[in-house]
């Protein structure tokens, strides 16, 4: 089969989208299938690449300037550029991962080429409109106009999955009908409890004679991992452990700042950016991952954590709660809640035993996202959506 797929987000991004749509590009291609790829150029210019066995499409973008590594697209430049892609690579199938500019207008190229197209949702308004000065309230109706122009999008192709139950609820009564829940997935392989912790430790001077708490994302607001740091000063009042925090972003500097106001800086080791390559020994640095943000419709590193064993703390937000059972694999927490989340670091960082118990069912809740069981779920829904699109097709 060939798969074309349209992204807004794409490699170099750091974001839980981008590393999705990268990941499925090159799982089906593993697979036996034919992929390319439509996304924001890495320059001002069109440009086409090879990453790995994936043709990338570039269309011209531009820089934004306070987000590291990520660019916009501007639509009366981009028509022509995504048309002639589409009639260069012939797909069988079309897969838009959002609603943005360039997922909407391959769809409208596609569709006037006559090809099949389906959507994974990975958008999440709250991601962008925090950032607004704006009370709450106005926030809510931007979100809900946002919801509105989603669904206008979406509506239009032959079929829309998002990665969780959780997720489909925010789409359902604006789409009108029930979608089908299809995991993010994880490689259980590349992400497995036997990972070697050396390579991390070594890099990023690790302690090994005490615990590692673990964040992994981007450093940004709706990431709360100020709220991490303020409960991680509290915990370290009660139990001796390390926080390890991956990643950058506009709230790094920041980040820094307020560990040294808390008198944390000795306790606390901001990573950076950490590559791929090394990314599955860090987890296994790890003796508990920590997610307090509020707006993950499933959340990817999450997944990579408990694939490596880890047991999980979690905001009680949005989509969490399907990946953190509270009390087996990890607990949920008020978002926001620092003393509480406080609490459950102390719990788990001082209880060796119970870190075990809760790796084991860390280990049977991921076994249910193998990579595999996403990706055969995939070809099928591309199977039927070609089979619907090919049935009114013949009796047009």
């Amino acid at each position: 089969m060939k798969v074309l797929i349209a992204s807004d987000t794409y490699y170099p991004h750091v974001n839980g989208a981008s590393y999705f749509t990268q990941r499925l590009a090159d799982a089906l291609t593993k697979r036996g299938h034919e992929v390319a790829v439509i996304s924001p150029s890495l320059s001002i210019g069109n440009d086409t690449f090879m990453r790995g066995a994936v043709k990338v499409y570039g269309v011209r973008s531009f820089p934004v300037l306070i987000v590291p590594k990520f660019r916009f697209v501007l639509p009366w430049i981009i028509n022509r550029r995504i048309a002639q892609a589409i009639r260069e690579f012939k797909p069988d199938i079309v897969h838009i991962q959002m609603h943005f500019l360039v997922s909407r207008t391959a769809l409208a190229a596609a569709q006037k080429q006559g090809i099949a197209v389906v959507a994974t949702n990975h958008f999440m308004p709250e991601n962008l409109s925090h950032y607004l000065p704006v009370p709450q309230f106005v926030r809510n109706g931007i979100n809900a106009l946002a919801w509105k122009d989603a669904v206008r999008v979406l509506g239009k192709t032959y079929a829309v999955s998002s990665p969780t139950k959780t997720a489909n609820t925010f789409i359902e009564p604006w789409i009108g009908r029930t979608l089908p829940a299809i995991s993010n997935g994880i490689d259980l392989v590349r992400f497995n409890p036997t990972n070697d912790p050396t390579p991390a430790q070594k890099t990023y001077k690790l302690p090994t004679d005490k615990p590692v708490l673990l964040f992994v994302g981007r450093l940004d607001k709706e990431k709360n991992v100020d709220v991490v740091l303020r409960a991680a000063a509290l915990a370290l009042k009660k139990v001796e452990f390390h926080f390890a925090i991956a990643g950058h972003g506009a709230e790094s500097k920041k980040l820094e700042k307020l560990a040294r106001e808390l008198g944390i800086e000795k306790n606390v080791t901001f990573c950076g950016f950490v590559p791929d390559e090394i990314l599955p020994s860090l987890y296994a640095a790890a003796d508990c991952f920590v997610n307090a943000g509020i707006a993950e419709l499933q959340c990817i590193v999450a997944m990579e954590a408990m694939a490596t064993g880890l047991p999980v703390l979690g905001a009680d937000a949005v989509a969490l709660p399907e990946l953190i059972h509270h009390g087996k694999n990890g607990y949920l927490f008020r978002p926001g809640d620092v003393v509480e989340l406080a609490g459950h670091i102390v719990d788990v960082l001082s209880d060796g035993a119970k870190r075990a118990n809760m790796a084991e069912h860390s280990l049977e809740i991921i076994a249910g996202h193998d990579i595999n069981t996403t990706l055969e779920t995939f070809e099928d829904f591309y199977r039927e959506a070609l089979r619907t699109h090919n049935g009114k097709n013949n009796n047009a």
